[in-house]
């Protein structure tokens, strides 16, 4: 039986989530497990993965096969840094107090790492929503400038209006006054 451990997938469409599991290869990929080691979930940033270290090398020791997709994350957890060192006690090459200094050294440099990414990530998404929003007043502010000059063109119309209204009032008024001194004078004959 050749055992591969793998990612299960769960979750909704467009929204995955893994299980990390231990499984026959010839079993379906979201069907039968043997164990499961954790979870992987990567639609966060950074991505939440949940493992039991110890079990996975376990598994890796009794010749558990991973997937590239599962290598890449134990890698990144640390998993397979801890299998080696772990061989180099087995030799005698170090001891255990050697190996726990070598690999909280490794995870405090891979934490920084990671870290500083997760940083880089919110810094770039503060600056593309001050970018959104600068772009946001400037449209704003444009939208009120034509606003403000239609208003100003309808004003300008009004008064224009009001004042041709009042001046063929003032000519009508003229007519009439002139009309009326012009009959005043037949009536009086």
């Amino acid at each position: 039986m050749s055992v591969k451990i793998r990612l299960s997938r769960h979750g909704r469409k467009n929204a995955p989530f893994y299980h990390i599991v231990v499984a026959d290869s010839r079993a379906p990929r979201d069907g039968r497990f043997i164990e499961r080691l954790g979870v992987y979930d990567p639609t966060l940033q950074p991505a939440r993965i949940e493992l039991d270290m110890d079990k996975s090398i376990q598994w890796l020791n009794n010749g558990a096969q991973p997937t590239n997709t599962v290598r890449r994350i134990l890698s990144y957890k640390g998993v397979l840094l801890r299998r080696h060192l772990l061989k180099g006690v087995a030799k005698g090459a170090f001891d255990n107090d050697e190996l726990e200094r070598r690999f909280s050294k490794w995870m405090e440099e891979k934490q920084t790492k990671v870290d500083a990414a997760a940083k880089a990530v919110v810094d770039k998404k503060e600056q593309e929503g001050a970018k959104r929003h600068e772009a946001e007043v400037k449209v704003n502010e444009a939208r009120r400038a034509a606003i403000e000059e239609k208003r100003k063109a309808q004003q300008a119309e009004e008064e224009a209006k009001r004042q041709a209204e009042a001046e063929a009032a003032k000519a009508a008024t003229a007519d009439a006054a002139a009309a009326t001194e012009g009959e005043a004078p037949k009536d009086a004959e």
